[in-house]
């Protein structure tokens, strides 16, 4: 197998998330305002990839869903306290998917996680409290589509106070759920109905 060394491996997966982001815009142009915060960010100087970067700094997240797509995985997010989808620091990594699916397992304890095909499923930035000594700052989150097996035993890790499996219909109509998690749920809709009507 070909190796590349860091500077290029580097260089390639920001290339690679460039394009992601073009290929996001053209397909959620109501949001182009949001690929331009996160592709301003991925074109600064400084390295947005570790949290060290208090400005702002990238994170990566998984829609994760069930086997059957009509369930998505939530956890009670320790730190923040709400319900939210799963995910963390990219801590360096500049390949986002990779991030991703990382932290579904690590966060889940679920053994057969596969992402769904690599592609952006959602941008999201938001602000992240001062906690713990660390001062408030920017998260921009991208997020994937990662699907679950027929084993959906999870395991409750430290970073969770409870994991639970969420029907997405009702997500999308939530009032009380985060706003960001009803998008997702409403965009997951959207595809299996668009998906639907192409094979009808």
């Amino acid at each position: 197998m070909r190796r590349c060394n860091m500077d290029r491996c580097n260089a390639d997966a920001v290339a690679s998330l460039d394009a992601a982001f073009d290929d996001y815009r053209r397909r959620s142009t109501a949001e182009a305002a949001t690929v331009d915060l996160f592709s301003g960010l991925l074109g600064e100087a400084d390295d947005a990839f570790f949290r060290e970067r208090l400005l702002g700094h990238f994170t990566a997240s998984a829609w994760l869903v069930s086997q059957d797509g009509r369930r998505a995985l939530l956890t009670h997010h320790r730190k923040l306290d709400r319900w939210l989808q799963l995910g963390g620091h990219a801590d360096g990594d500049r390949e986002l998917d990779r991030v991703a699916l990382r932290e579904a397992r690590e966060e889940s304890g679920l053994p057969q996680l596969r992402l769904e095909d690599g592609a952006i499923f959602d941008l999201d930035r938001h602000r992240i409290p001062e906690h713990g000594g660390v001062p408030a700052h920017w998260h921009y989150d991208v997020r994937y589509v990662v699907r679950a097996g027929d084993d959906e035993g999870f395991t409750v890790s430290d970073e969770s106070h409870a994991l639970a499996w969420r029907d997405i219909a009702a997500l999308a109509v939530d009032d009380h759920a985060d706003a960001s998690v009803r998008r997702m749920a409403g965009k997951w809709l959207q595809g299996l109905e668009a998906a639907a009507d192409s094979t009808g």
